[in-house]
């Protein structure tokens, strides 16, 4: 990866968490619930799109591989991670009122375990002359935009939900700091690694599985409505987060 895009990464989380910061006390922070899903919602379809179109072939291309198998280890690893988490990953904010330090930690375990995991794609480029190199180089470019997309709105989530426990904002942003150093770091890890073609595909499956289970669990619950039924409002948006997939990945 290039240095803009790690800078780009990391800088996304301090923007997301910054705006909570901001509009945290404010009269206009009773409207995040009405925005956040909203944005949610095309970062779903958007991650949702990637993941069918371009990403599930890409990895599924050759069936020695047992993709199958790491994709759903990867999804079921990511609902795994959600009990740490909190859901922060399709924005939940579900704030303890005397939030303790275990807590804290516990929701940045899950949160960094899933950055770490999905940043290792970008820094496992393929060599020079492999086959499909140019394919892949296109899928780490729509990967990262995925990335970016839904890490904003999960560290606004972030940086609510430490406030709103009970955290200062000095702890909250030391804890925005990590989280945004997290997928940096799983790409540059991916980097250093020698990894081959079988493994780096199966880490690849690892995390189209997790974009498969925060996609549809964002595209189920933003409206956090309990009956069944889409919005016209998000219904809309849901189809310009697959139109953007689609004129991306063609």
């Amino acid at each position: 990866m290039a240095l803009w895009q790690y800078a780009l990464l990391f800088t996304c989380v301090l923007f997301g968490g910054g705006l909570a910061q901001v509009m945290r006390g404010r009269t206009e922070s009773a409207h995040w619930r009405r925005y956040l899903p909203l944005l949610l919602s095309f970062s779903g379809a958007y991650l949702l799109g990637i993941a069918a179109m371009e990403m599930m072939p890409t990895v599924f291309r050759n069936p020695q591989y047992h993709t199958g198998v790491w994709l759903l280890a990867g999804f079921f690893i990511q609902l795994l991670l959600e009990g740490l988490s909190q859901g922060i990953e399709h924005g939940h904010v579900h704030a303890h009122e005397h939030g303790n330090f275990r807590f804290a930690l516990t929701v940045m375990v899950g949160l960094g375990l899933h950055a770490f995991l999905e940043g290792m794609p970008l820094g496992t480029a393929p060599e020079p002359g492999e086959s499909l190199a140019a394919h892949t180089a296109m899928d780490a470019e729509h990967l990262l935009v995925g990335i970016i997309l839904h890490k904003i709105p999960a560290a606004f989530a972030l940086g609510l939900l430490l406030r709103y426990s009970g955290f200062s904002k000095a702890f909250t942003w030391v804890c925005l700091l990590v989280f945004a150093s997290l997928s940096p770091l799983g790409a540059v890890f991916g980097e250093a690694i020698s990894i081959d073609p079988v493994w780096r595909n199966r880490v690849l499956a690892l995390v189209v599985g997790s974009f498969l289970h925060i996609s549809t669990t964002i595209l189920f619950e933003a409206d956090g409505r309990k009956e069944h039924g889409i919005t016209v409002r998000k219904f809309v948006v849901v189809i310009a987060g697959m139109l953007v997939a689609y004129f991306t990945a063609h």
